[in-house]
């Protein structure tokens, strides 16, 4: 199965690459966002926008090898090795507005809810839509974190060679990533908080991934830097490999 922030590459047309942003509890619907121009779907003035598609399609075409899954994120934001005062105000600026306008999903994925939706932030915010919009694009395609908002952020390597792995074969997702100036290490302690994290909101509380673990940062992680906030895709590694064992 699939998770929100998964990327795909597609063999046809060669280097078509979408991310996953959000799938419906059901697990019925996923909404992608194109990362390459051969993938790019019609949004506002010709700009790629979210599509939605059926979760099992795009389970189909990873077993029939039409695309197959990345582990090695190559448009994932790196985390910044400083900011300014100034920068980090623009990032939690941003960082406002996409976590308000992510409150009401899936319409924020639809073209005219989406507008409605922006406009109506920026009204309030004094923002433009264009700045909103921008906001919205940078952290679909860099990976839905804090660090994808940050001014000048780049992708960690699109010139990495990513790994590959098949549809449901609990495959090692990776290293858990580094965050902040000083590196936050996926310990045992941080390990300790995912897992409880997903026995009290996952389990008990019948969230959705993404949901808990937005409660979990806004419990455990609001009073922390930006920087040192660890990531939907730390949080998803782990839980997976630790699957419900403690932490060594």
């Amino acid at each position: 199965m699939f998770f929100p922030n998964d990327v795909l590459e597609y063999a046809d047309p060669p280097g078509r690459m979408i991310r996953i942003l959000w799938i419906d509890d059901g697990a019925r619907l996923a909404y992608v966002y194109p990362l390459t121009p051969a993938g790019a779907g019609p949004g506002a003035r010709g700009l790629p926008a979210p599509q939605p598609v059926r979760l099992q399609l795009l389970v189909d075409d990873a077993l029939a090898r039409r695309a197959r899954l990345l582990l090695a994120d190559p448009f994932r934001a790196a985390p910044a090795a400083s900011l300014s005062d100034k920068q980090r105000r623009k990032q939690m600026r941003a960082w406002d507005a996409v976590r308000a306008l992510h409150e009401h999903l899936p319409d924020l994925y639809h073209q005219q809810p989406r507008m409605l939706l922006v406009a109506a932030y920026g009204r309030q915010h004094g923002m433009t839509t264009t700045a909103i919009m921008r906001y919205l694009r940078r952290y679909w395609e860099r990976g839905q974190t804090l660090e994808a908002l940050a001014p000048g952020a780049a992708g960690t390597g699109a010139h990495a060679r990513p790994r590959t792995a098949g549809v449901g074969t609990g495959a090692k997702r990776g290293r858990p990533r580094k965050h902040g100036p000083a590196g936050l290490n996926a310990d045992a302690a941080l390990r300790a908080v995912f897992q409880a994290a997903a026995v009290r909101y996952l389990q008990g509380g019948g969230m959705s991934r993404l949901a808990a673990y937005r409660r979990m940062i806004a419990d455990d992680f609001g009073d922390r830097d930006p920087a040192a906030i660890p990531s939907y895709g730390q949080f998803m590694y782990w839980l997976r490999r630790d699957k419900g064992n403690p932490p060594a």
